[in-house]
């Protein structure tokens, strides 16, 4: 290897390996923190956490306390991008990934409902408060960490990285419930309060996150301050108040990266929280969802999360080829087709294994291709000195829209009017991604080494 190469392989000293380890690791910790509560939210939470009563006002009720750290997410974006745009990216990033680890850890200690009442609903809550401040500073700092030490023209691919964290989360976490509940012998369908997987067993998803984290905690702490941000201190471009500044002179890209990442939340929390909840729910006509047992529904998410993470490569290398408004133009065209696929694939009520196996797949498969290019468009969109805050309120913003929502209105949906209806919420939040798309400017070849504020629209 030659030494020209030797030294395009190294940022500020470090190896690139390791940078990407880093982006990747903190996300696939912080991702699955985040989904090991979404999955106890299904399975645990309604049954441990809330007055025992009707099981769907239970289940909706636990999955309010999921969409609460959808609401904390941009205020975790503005707290963690002010130090993040002040500090440094560095040091941002451990101190979410330490949040997070805290968080998580101490909900596997939590009393439940029985135990102390309606005090164990509330300390979840808080909790899960916590976990959304945390992911709130984590992604974006992220990002940013893989996009400013990218070799040129190939930004989209670094800046995929991170995103791989995402369905690596997803994995470790419903793998590791998949194989307590066969351990533990639980079964959605039959759950007992007092056997061993609601007594403890969920606990330990929980405490194992402690471990995760102090490994994230090492590899994050031998990584360098990235060279963009160290060259926009050394010119003296740093600003006092990074959320003012960037309502002052940002607020068009703010608004229209929020609308951007709407259908990439929107379609994810669907085809996993909502979909696990309606497919593991009873069938007709003793209740409304397809019966199918967790285990086997967990199992098929697992088969539908690989193709997620499979399609995140390959979009990143089109996204630097072709651009990152051509490509999203396409796959969200995409998810405002799927919509229409609810009713044929859902809508029997006897769906059976392999039709929803494909449902999932054709999912999470446009969720691969939509999210890689995510973290390289919203870093693009801002100047340095806002970029953490920026990025991260638009990312966030999104998934309160996207996601805090999802699966709560989908359920509500279902119930109500049938699935076809969650199709048709899709593609209205598909239809609003797509006219942002449309009239973004492309990013591809923006320079991140500026304070420049760049015109987001054509």
């Amino acid at each position: 290897m030659s030494s020209d190469v030797a030294e395009s392989d190294l940022v500020a000293g470090i190896p690139r390996r390791r940078i990407v380890i880093a982006s990747m690791m903190g996300t696939t910790i912080e991702f699955y923190d985040f989904y090991i509560y979404a999955t106890a939210a299904v399975s645990v939470f309604p049954h441990l956490f809330f007055p025992k009563g009707d099981s769907t006002t239970a289940l909706l009720a636990s999955l309010a306390t999921f969409g609460l750290a959808f609401v904390a997410r941009p205020v975790g974006s503005i707290l963690f991008g002010h130090f993040g745009d002040r500090a440094g990216r560095k040091t941002t990033l451990v101190a979410s990934l330490l949040l997070m680890g805290i968080a998580t850890f101490a909900i596997g200690l939590l009393p439940t409902y029985p135990q102390v009442g309606l005090v164990a609903p509330a300390l979840l809550a808080v909790m899960r408060f916590c976990q959304g401040l945390a992911l709130g500073g984590e992604w974006s700092g992220a990002a940013l960490l893989a996009t400013e030490t990218a070799k040129p023209g190939k930004r989209g691919w670094a800046a995929m990285w991170p995103q791989l964290g995402a369905p690596f989360g997803f994995l470790l976490a419903n793998a590791l419930f998949v194989a307590l509940i066969l351990w533990l012998g639980h079964s959605n369908l039959t759950s007992d309060p007092n056997g061993p997987f609601l007594t403890w067993g969920w606990r330990v998803p929980f405490l194992l996150s402690a471990v995760m984290v102090a490994i994230g905690l090492y590899v994050r702490l031998r990584i360098m301050e990235t060279p963009v941000f160290t060259r926009a201190v050394a010119r003296g471009e740093k600003v006092k108040a990074p959320l003012a500044e960037v309502f002052r002179t940002s607020w068009r890209q703010l608004i229209i990266g929020t609308f951007v990442m709407l259908a990439t939340y929107t379609i994810f929390y669907i085809v996993t929280t909502w979909a696990l909840s309606f497919g593991t729910a009873k069938s007709p006509p003793a209740g409304t969802g397809l019966g199918f047992g967790y285990v086997d529904f967990l199992q098929m998410q697992l088969i539908a999360v690989l193709f997620f993470a499979a399609t995140l490569p390959v979009s990143g290398l089109l996204s630097d080829r072709f651009g990152r408004r051509r490509l999203l133009l396409v796959v969200t065209a995409g998810i405002m087709a799927y919509g229409a696929l609810f009713a044929p694939m859902l809508g029997s009520g006897h769906t059976s294994y392999g039709t929803m196996l494909g449902f999932l797949i054709i999912g999470m498969t446009l969720m691969g291709f939509t999210f890689a290019p995510m973290s390289a468009v919203l870093p693009e969109l801002f100047p340095t000195n806002v970029r953490y805050t920026g990025s991260g309120i638009s990312y966030n913003v999104a998934s309160i829209l996207g996601a805090a929502v999802a699966p709560f209105i989908a359920t509500w949906l279902a119930t109500e009017y049938g699935v076809s209806w969650v199709g048709l919420y899709l593609f209205i939040a598909a239809s609003l991604s797509f006219v942002a798309i449309l009239i973004m400017r492309e990013t591809k070849d923006a320079s991140l080494d500026s304070v420049e504020r760049a015109e987001p629209l054509l």
